[in-house]
C-alpha cells in the first residue's frame, strides 16, 4: 500500500484534526527543551489520513523517550515523508534517525532525518554507500598511528569533512564514487587530509596569521568562496607535504581523486614544492578571487572553518605555554615563571624527537608532561621538522592501570565486542549499543576450595552420586554383522531358518557400545552489587559443588560472571572455560567472584550464547544465578525496558537452540521470571542457603 492509498482504519475512523491533534502532540512531546508550539505541527499533519496520524504519533512518542527534540523533527517532517515512502520506508526512516542518535549523537540524528530525499535514495539502492560506522574501528587506529598527538573522530554535521585541530569530523555517509569500497577508501583520505590540516601548519604558524591573511574576504559575500579556494589550494599543498613523507599513501590519494581540474595546471607548480607553506598558498589565494571563478570541485575536498579550528588552536597553545612555564620555573628554582614568548627563550627540536628549552644559554631536559606540551606547541607554531614522523621505537604495547588502582577496561582499549539490544518501545534493536569487555576473573584465596570441600564433603558426595547415575551406561546390540560375542538368539532363529529351507541371516553377533552424552553448559553467574554478602558466598559454594560432580559425568561445562555499569561497560568474567582443565587456577577464580556493579542482563546472555554455540554439542544449556531483576545505572534499563531486552536475549538463544534457565533467590521472581524465561524454566529460592543443593539438583534434572 502506498502512502496515497487510504487504509481501511482510515476510511472507519475519521481523521484528527486541530485541537486534538495539538492536545495528543502535548501529550508525547512535553519534554523537549524548545518550549515550541505544536500548533503549526498539529496544522501540517491534519492533511494525513487517520492510520498516517496514528502511526505518526505513535513514532513521536517512542522517539521522544530517547530525544523529545528528534519526537519535533519526526512531526514535523512527517507530511513530507509520507509523500515519498509507504509504512515500511517511514517505519525504516525513524529507526534510522534513531539508530544515528544512539551512535553518533543528537546532530548526525537531526541530518540523517531532514535528508528524506537522501534517505529515500539509499533505500532505493541507488548510491553504493559507505557509513562511518563500518570504517570508524580502523580509521581511529590509522589516524592514531598518524598523529603526534590525540586527533577524534566524530560524524560532522553536512556532508563536508572538516577539523577544529583536535577533532576531524567526518560525513555519516558517503556516496560520492560509483564503489562501495571506493567510498570506504574515500574516508580514510578524507580522514588523513583533515589530519595534515593540524600537522603542516593549515591554521597558521608563528609569522603567519590565518584570521588575519583572510581580513579581506570574511564578513563579506566571498567568504563561502574564499575558504572553498583556500580549502582547495591547500589540498595541493598537503599533497605535496604527504608525497614527502608518505609515498604510498599520497599515490592513495592520487587514484582516488584522479586529474586535477584543467583550471588549476597553473597553480600547481608552485604548491607540489615538498615544502610548500602555507604562505605559497595565501600568496595564491588572491589571484583565485580576482578571477571570480568558483574554485573546482575535488573528491577529497575537506572545508577549513577558521573560528572553530583559531579557537581551539588558541586554548591549545595557551594551555601548552602555561605547562612549560611551570616545568621550566621548578627546573630553574625561580619563583617566577619565564615567558614563553620572550625572545630569550625558544623551543628546539632534536632529531630524536625529544624536546629541550634553552633558558639563559641553558638547555632544559622536559619531564614527560612538559614535553608533550614543547612538541604539540612546535607543531601548533609550524616549526615541525620535516622528519616528523619518528618511530616510537621497538617493544610492544602494555596496559596502563588506572590511577587510584582498579580496572578501567574502556580506558585503554576498543570493546573486545558490541552488541545490538532490543528497545520493545520502537520493536527494533539499538544497533552495536552494548560494550562487552571479556575479562579474566580475579583469584581469590587459594585455600578456598579445599575448605569447601571439607565443610560439604557429604553433601558433595551425595550431589556425585546422583550425577553419575546420568553417566551413559554400556549396552550391548545384538543381531550384528560383526562383534565381539555369539547372540544367541539371532543363532537359533539362523538354524531355524536353514532347516526350513529359507536362507539364513549372516548377522549373528553381539557388539557392546557406550551410550555418549553430547552435552555443554554455561553457567552465567550475577556479579552485581546486590549479591554482595550471603548471596555471594552461596553462589561461590554452589559452583565448587557443582564442578565437583560434573567432572565425574565429563560433560563440557564453562563458567562466567557477568556485571557492568551503563551500555558502554558489560564485564564478563572468565572463571572457567570450556576448554580449560578445573585445575588450581579456575579453583582460584571461583574463589575470586565477588561483588562488583549492575545487572545489564541481555549482552551478558547474547554474548555466552555465541560462546556456547561454539561447541560442538547436540544439547546446550544456559543456567543463570543471579538475586534479583535486569538492572543498570540510570533509569533507562530498569523496569519494563531490562525485562524484555533480556527477555528478546532468552528467545534468540532459543531460537539456536539453546535451553536456558534461572535460578533466583528475588522474592519476587514470579513476577516477571515467568514473561522472560517461561512458566517451567525458572526456580525461586526462599533460602539462599538451598542455592547448592538446588543448582546441582537443576542442572542433573536438565541434562538427564
Amino acid at each position: 500500500m502506498t502512502s496515497s492509498e487510504p487504509s481501511s482504519s482510515s476510511r472507519k475512523d475519521p481523521r484528527l484534526f486541530g485541537e486534538e491533534l495539538e492536545t495528543r502532540l502535548d501529550e508525547v512531546l512535553f519534554a523537549s527543551h524548545s518550549h515550541r508550539s505544536a500548533t503549526r505541527i498539529a496544522q501540517g499533519l491534519e492533511s494525513l489520513n487517520r492510520a498516517q496520524q496514528e502511526k505518526l504519533l505513535h513514532w513521536a512518542a517512542v522517539a521522544a523517550q530517547t530525544y523529545a527534540e528528534i519526537g519535533y523533527q519526526i512531526a514535523t517532517l512527517a507530511p513530507r515523508a509520507f509523500t515519498l515512502f509507504d509504512d515500511e520506508a517511514f517505519d525504516a526512516w525513524v529507526l534510522a534517525g534513531l539508530d544515528a542518535f544512539d551512535r553518533h549523537g543528537a546532530r548526525a540524528a537531526m541530518d540523517l532525518l531532514r535528508d528524506l530525499e537522501g534517505f529515500h535514495a539509499d533505500r532505493g539502492g541507488e548510491r553504493p554507500l559507505a557509513e562511518f560506522t563500518e570504517i570508524e574501528a580502523r580509521l581511529s587506529r590509522f589516524i592514531q598511528g598518524l598523529s603526534g598527538r590525540p586527533l577524534g573522530l566524530s560524524v560532522g554535521a553536512g556532508a563536508a569533512a572538516w577539523t577544529d585541530t583536535e577533532t576531524l569530523y567526518l560525513p555519516l555517509k558517503i556516496g560520492a564514487l560509483p564503489q562501495a569500497e571506493s567510498n570506504r577508501s574515500l574516508y580514510k583520505v578524507l580522514a588523513t587530509m583533515l589530519w595534515a590540516q593540524t600537522r603542516f601548519g593549515t591554521f597558521g604558524s608563528a609569522s603567519i596569521d590565518l584570521a588575519a591573511a583572510l581580513t579581506p574576504w570574511l564578513e563579506t559575500t566571498d567568504q563561502e568562496r574564499a575558504l572553498n579556494w583556500l580549502a582547495v589550494l591547500e589540498s595541493v599543498r598537503l599533497e605535496a607535504r604527504i608525497a614527502a613523507e608518505l609515498p604510498g599513501l599520497a599515490a592513495e590519494i592520487a587514484t582516488l581523486r584522479g586529474p586535477w581540474p584543467t583550471q588549476m595546471e597553473p597553480l600547481l607548480v608552485r604548491l607540489h614544492q615538498h615544502q610548500a607553506s602555507l604562505a605559497d598558498t595565501l600568496a595564491l589565494l588572491p589571484g583565485c578571487m580576482e578571477s571570480n571563478e568558483d574554485a573546482p570541485h575535488l573528491p577529497h575536498f575537506v572545508a577549513i572553518d577558521p573560528d572553530a579550528a583559531l579557537r581551539v588552536r588558541g586554548e591549545r597553545i595557551a594551555h601548552d605555554k602555561e605547562t612549560l612555564n611551570r616545568a621550566i620555573s621548578a627546573l630553574k628554582g625561580s619563583a617566577a615563571a619565564p615567558n614563553l614568548d620572550d625572545p630569550g627563550i625558544a623551543p628546539l627540536a632534536a632529531e630524536s624527537a625529544e624536546v629541550a628549552m634553552s633558558f639563559a644559554e641553558d638547555a632544559l631536559a622536559l619531564p614527560p608532561e612538559a614535553r608533550a606540551a614543547a612538541q604539540s606547541l612546535l607543531q601548533d607554531l609550524g616549526e615541525v621538522p620535516p622528519e616528523c614522523l619518528v618511530p616510537a621505537g621497538t617493544g610492544h604495547w602494555q596496559e596502563t592501570q588506572r590511577e587510584g588502582g582498579g580496572e578501567d577496561y574502556t580506558s585503554h582499549r576498543e570493546p573486545d565486542h558490541r552488541y545490538d539490544e532490543w528497545d520493545y518501545r520502537r520493536k527494533a534493536y539499538r544497533r552495536g549499543w552494548c560494550h562487552l569487555y571479556e575479562c579474566e576473573g580475579r583469584h581469590g584465596l587459594a585455600t578456598y576450595v579445599d575448605e569447601v570441600r571439607v565443610r560439604h564433603s557429604g553433601l558433595i558426595r551425595q550431589i556425585r552420586r546422583r550425577f553419575e547415575m546420568l553417566r551413559g551406561e554400556n549396552r550391548m546390540l545384538g543381531r550384528q554383522p560383526e562383534g565381539e560375542e555369539i547372540d544367541i538368539d539371532a543363532l537359533v532363529d539362523a538354524m531355524s531358518d536353514r532347516s526350513s529351507g529359507a536362507e539364513p541371516s549372516d548377522r549373528l553377533f553381539c557388539r557392546r557400545i557406550r551410550n555418549e552424552r553430547s552435552l555443554a553448559a554455561m553457567f552465567m553467574v550475577d556479579m552485581s552489587g546486590s549479591t554482595k554478602g550471603w548471596v555471594n558466598d552461596a553462589e561461590r559454594e554452589a559452583l565448587v559443588m557443582l564442578c565437583e560432580a560434573i567432572e565425574s559425568l565429563g560433560d563440557a561445562y564453562a563458567i562466567y560472571g557477568f556485571s557492568g555499569w551503563t551500555r558502554t561497560r558489560s564485564d564478563i568474567y572468565r572463571i572457567k572455560r570450556f576448554d580449560e582443565r578445573y585445575d588450581e587456577a579456575v579453583r582460584a577464580r571461583i574463589a575470586g567472584v565477588e561483588a562488583k556493579d549492575y545487572t545489564r542482563m541481555g549482552v551478558a546472555i547474547r554474548h555466552l550464547t555465541q560462546l556456547l554455540l561454539r561447541q560442538p554439542a547436540r544439547h546446550r544449556l544456559l543456567i543463570t544465578l543471579s538475586d534479583g531483576r535486569p538492572d543498570d545505572f540510570g533509569d533507562e534499563y530498569r523496569g519494563q525496558y531490562g525485562i524484555e531486552d533480556t527477555r528478546r536475549a532468552l528467545l534468540e538463544a532459543r531460537e539456536q537452540g539453546v535451553r536456558s534457565y534461572c535460578v533466583t533467590i528475588d522474592r519476587h521472581g514470579a513476577d516477571y521470571l515467568a514473561h522472560m524465561y517461561g512458566v517451567a524454566r525458572y526456580t525461586v529460592l526462599d533460602d539462599v542457603k538451598k542455592l547448592p543443593l538446588k543448582i546441582a539438583d537443576i542442572y542433573r534434572r536438565l541434562a538427564s
